[in-house]
């Protein structure tokens, strides 16, 4: 088993100091508004339709609908129902997948998961961490306030790597939860041994918006490995034989574009965001993506 990545490993002086433009452009984006009403009103939610009423005077008439009133010639008011922030959970993978050949993965998903919880702390929304592997736990519900992010860092810093990943079962987990329905963003490799449509199924009994950041290496789509090879599964242990020809390349290549396909599809029809986080790029800069865009649906 790995061990955790302390805070020196994680968080150095230029990336803490980057997460400050990070909220920079997000506010910028925004619009001076709050993360939470960025996110929401991005994400389908913020400010949602509820009901009808009939009018009454002293209405808002910015508020008539006029297409029920062209149908039935009478006046009805569209009610709708304010949301003032949107809570952020936060679920960072932390199974052996993660943190193979140096823990790349795993760095990157958890500084992700520290510039989404400072712009959110930032704006005083709050932020929770629930990490998963093959369990999952709560270590924060949701703190707010720029006093907290550092405690947030440390709690990161803080997480023991797990052997396998069961996504599938620890949303499950999750939705019986009753948590407040806010942003759920789960970061991940999400090679999961259980496949993709366990995942799709866990994700349709949610609440929550959901973003999906996706932790990859060059290495994922283009592997580099020659000749006869015994390869290990680091989750399972699962040993195989296998001969790196130009056939099994190519074939290899086909099945991970229609994984990524797949899990491209699955956000798709879940209405979820999608960003591919190239874990040896620069975190902060893929991330401002998210904003600069004007939308998380990348």
């Amino acid at each position: 088993m790995s061990a955790a990545l302390t805070f020196e490993e994680l968080f150095d002086p230029d990336f803490l100091s980057s997460l400050g433009h990070l909220s920079i452009t997000a506010r910028r984006v925004a619009g001076g508004g709050r993360f939470g009403e960025k996110l929401s009103k991005d994400l389908g939610s913020g400010v949602e339709f509820k009901d009808f009423r009939p009018y009454t005077p002293g209405d808002d008439l910015r508020r008539i609908d006029w297409n029920i009133y062209n149908r039935l010639g009478r006046i009805f008011l569209r009610l709708y129902e304010e949301q003032q922030d949107l809570p952020l959970y936060l679920m960072p993978d932390l199974s052996e997948s993660m943190y193979t050949e140096g823990a790349v993965r795993a760095k990157a998903a958890l500084k992700a998961s520290l510039a989404m919880a400072t712009i959110s702390m930032n704006q005083n929304d709050s932020a929770g961490l629930v990490p998963f592997g093959e369990n999952m736990e709560i270590i924060t519900k949701g703190k707010s306030g720029k006093a907290n992010i550092m405690s947030f860092a440390r709690h990161l810093s803080g997480l023991k790597p797990q052997a396998q990943t069961d996504l599938a079962s620890c949303l499950k987990k999750l939705s019986s939860l009753n948590l407040r329905p806010g942003l759920l963003v789960i970061v991940s490799d999400f090679f999961d041994p259980a496949g993709l449509d366990g995942i799709k199924k866990a994700l349709g009994r949610l609440k929550h918006k959901v973003l999906l950041i996706q932790v990859t290496r060059p290495s994922d789509a283009d592997p580099t490995m020659q000749g006869e090879l015994r390869l290990r599964d680091c989750e399972t242990g699962e040993v195989a034989d296998i001969a790196m020809t130009p056939a099994v390349i190519k074939r290899y290549k086909e099945v991970y574009d229609d994984f990524c396909g797949r899990l491209a599809e699955l956000a798709k029809k879940r209405q979820a965001g999608l960003l591919r986080l190239d874990a040896e790029g620069d975190v902060v800069s893929q991330m401002a993506k998210l904003f600069e865009t004007g939308s998380l649906a990348v």
